[in-house]
């Protein structure tokens, strides 16, 4: 039997994808764009598997958390791992995988994996190499049990002592922020993706300058100030990093949701700084434009807002 050309790993990547999109459902390809969260799925403190795969039978996009869901031994998160993909792969019509993401700040978050310092410990540092290090450790405790994409780092530039998530920053300072963030990714990602994991720089953009230091609250600033301060790492770890994924922020600036700012998404980060990644949707931002923000009717104008805009996952 003749492979299908999206398998044939000889092809040009761009074929490949072209061939693959034409045998795709619009189902298949909404699935593609969203992922489910085992812990969903959790009875009596297990996860049970078979009420994923009944959930991802038309193929899913990526896994969320496996390890960091529940109190798992590495050993059984990989073989959870592999048994999900062994079903896609195997299992589903188009036979193609997923990506498992995990969070990864200060450390892989998962059961005995190496716990590291905070990230504004990271940033009082001002040390690139030894940064980039500490990433290379967790890119090798993710991949040994199955993990694609990081949910790190964080390069909120840290402008307001008020706001509950500083110790998640790499300080207040633009240029230490680029330059801590842009190691970490370095370091995440190797120089082979392949056997690396995915970055994600987060959170896009100027998040902890929300009124009052209150997280998810409306930031109100200038063009200017936006790139000059908030901006700024993102792009240096973009181009000069080569991050492959991206998270935007939940909050809105000027009054409008980071998730469905074209001007963020799409001409700043794709047009002007040339992003050729995906960008993941924080978790329930893209419901937050129709239950917080209300600028979408209902959940599915919210997606089709953010789908617009430019967000991936």
């Amino acid at each position: 039997m003749t492979k299908p050309v999206y398998k044939d790993s000889n092809q040009p990547i761009e074929v490949r994808v072209k061939d693959l999109l034409s045998r795709m459902t619009l189902k298949e390809k909404v699935d593609q764009m969203t992922s489910v969260w085992v812990r969903n799925y959790i009875e009596n403190d297990e996860i049970v598997l078979d009420k994923v795969k009944e959930d991802i039978k038309d193929g899913i996009g990526q896994i969320t958390r496996l390890a960091g869901t529940i109190d798992l031994e590495p050993q059984k998160v990989a073989e959870m791992a592999n048994e999900i993909q062994r079903f896609l792969l195997e299992e589903t019509r188009l036979g193609v995988p997923a990506i498992i993401h995990e969070e990864c700040l200060s450390g892989f978050m998962s059961k005995a994996a190496t716990n590291f310092p905070q990230a504004i410990n990271y940033g009082s540092t001002w040390n690139e190499e030894l940064i980039q290090k500490v990433a290379e450790t967790i890119r090798k405790q993710m991949r040994a049990v199955g993990v694609h994409q990081g949910l790190s780092p964080l390069l909120d530039v840290s402008r307001d002592a008020r706001w509950g998530r500083v110790e998640e920053t790499f300080g207040e300072d633009p240029y230490l922020v680029a330059r801590m963030g842009t190691a970490y990714v370095k370091g995440l990602q190797g120089e082979d993706i392949s056997k690396g994991v995915i970055a994600t720089p987060k959170h896009f953009a100027s998040y902890p300058f929300g009124e009052g230091g209150r997280n998810i609250a409306p930031a109100h600033l200038g063009p200017r100030e936006l790139r000059d301060v908030f901006l700024f790492p993102f792009e240096v770890a973009i181009k000069e990093g080569g991050a492959w994924s991206l998270m935007n922020a939940y909050h809105e600036i000027d009054g409008i949701p980071c998730n469905a700012s074209k001007e963020l998404l799409t001409k700043i980060l794709r047009e002007e700084w040339g992003f050729k990644g995906y960008v993941v949707s924080d978790y329930s931002s893209i419901n937050m434009l129709h239950t917080i923000h209300f600028v979408a009717e209902s959940l599915k104008d919210a997606a089709v807002l953010s789908a617009q805009a430019s967000v991936d996952i």
